[in-house]
């Protein structure tokens, strides 16, 4: 008997492949998240550097200029940071939509991994049976040589 064959084997290889290639896509937007996430907490940062040496600045009797430039600073980090919390959200929502496509196509391939278990075990099947009525002919093969 041939050696098992999966008839949809090219199929099953291009969505392992697509699979493989949705996961990566998840895994840069996740990694842009990170990114995204990190800029925004080093603004934060400097936002809180900047408010305190503000204080420091006023305590010590700054003139009116070098505050306002101070807190129209401060006002543009914290612009910043609530665009980089937009492009997160926004983010969130392309990775959670790019989820729902892995998940499609995890279960693409668990389909044709069930289908080609159940074809395996078609094939063992038919190969048991296979043996068992080479042997009843070799058996009976040999009773006859023997009887003669």
């Amino acid at each position: 008997m041939k050696k098992f064959q999966f008839s949809l084997q090219k199929l099953m290889d291009f969505r392992e492949q697509e699979l493989d290639r949705q996961k990566n896509t998840l895994s840069a937007l996740r990694g842009e998240l990170f990114r995204i996430e990190e800029a925004t907490a080093e603004l934060r940062r400097k936002v809180a550097d900047e408010s305190a040496q503000l204080e420091r600045v006023c305590a010590e009797g700054a003139q009116a200029v070098e505050i306002s430039m101070r807190k129209r600073y401060i006002v543009t980090l914290q612009q910043e940071i609530h665009s980089r919390e937009e492009q997160a959200a926004l983010k969130k929502l392309e990775i959670d939509k790019q989820l729902g496509v892995v998940v499609e196509a995890t279960k693409d391939v668990k389909t044709l991994e069930k289908l080609e278990e159940k074809q395996l075990e078609e094939y063992k099947a038919l190969e048991t049976k296979e043996n068992e009525q080479f042997i009843e002919e070799f058996v009976s093969g040999a009773a006859v040589r023997g009887g003669a």
